[in-house]
C-alpha cells in the first residue's frame, strides 16, 4: 500500500501499472529473482542482498518516499490492557529502551547487537543498513503514534482502497 502510495505522490498512473499483490510477503525475494516483475518491495537486508548478489539494484527507498508510517504497532484487546497494565507497560518500556539503545549507539554497534538475528548477512553490511535506515530517519523517538502518522497510514489505506472509512484516532491508539 504504501509503495502504491509513495508511486502515485510521484506522479505515476497506476492505471497504466500491474501490480502484483498476490504473492506471499515472504516469497516476494525469490518470486523476483526467478523472473516476476520488474520491480519488487522487500525490507533489508532483503533489498541488499538481491542487489549484492546481481539480480537487481535498490532504486528507492519506500520508507522514506512513504513519509511517517507507523508500520509496526502491537495491539492488544481493552479488557488485556485493562487486566494487564503492569505486561504492558514492561512491554512499552521495553521497546523505548530499544528505540533509546538504536538513538545513542552508532551504526556499527546497532548492527552487532542485532547480528545474530541476521546469519546470512555480515557485520559491515548490516551496519550499512543500519546507517541507510538512520539517515531516513526510520525509528521513531517514542513508542507513540501521533495523530498525524495515525491519520497519513488511513489515507495509504484508503488510496490502496483497502479501507472503507477513517476511524478516529482515539478509538484505536491508546491514550496515557
Amino acid at each position: 500500500m504504501t509503495l502504491e502510495w509513495a508511486l502515485k505522490q510521484n506522479g505515476v498512473d497506476l492505471d497504466n501499472l500491474t501490480i502484483d499483490t498476490s504473492i506471499a510477503f515472504a516469497s516476494m525475494q525469490g518470486a523476483f529473482i526467478g523472473g516476476t516483475g520488474d520491480y519488487v518491495s522487500l525490507f533489508e537486508p532483503n533489498a541488499s542482498q538481491v542487489e549484492k548478489e546481481g539480480y537487481g539494484y535498490v532504486v528507492a527507498s519506500i520508507g522514506e518516499l512513504g513519509g511517517v508510517v507507523p508500520y509496526t504497532a502491537y495491539n492488544a484487546r481493552k479488557s488485556f490492557i485493562e487486566e494487564n497494565p503492569k505486561v504492558i507497560e514492561g512491554f512499552t518500556k521495553a521497546i523505548q529502551k530499544g528505540l533509546d539503545y538504536v538513538h545513542n549507539h552508532t551504526d556499527e554497534e546497532v548492527a552487532n547487537v542485532i547480528l545474530d538475528y541476521f546469519p546470512d548477512t555480515s557485520l559491515n553490511d548490516l551496519t550499512e543498513i543500519v546507517k541507510n535506515y538512520r539517515s531516513i530517519d526510520a525509528w521513531y523517538n517514542t513508542t507513540t503514534i501521533e495523530e498525524a502518522d495515525f491519520i497519513h497510514i488511513e489515507e495509504i489505506m484508503e488510496n490502496a482502497n483497502e479501507l472503507d472509512s477513517k476511524v478516529p484516532y482515539n478509538k484505536l491508539v491508546l491514550q496515557k
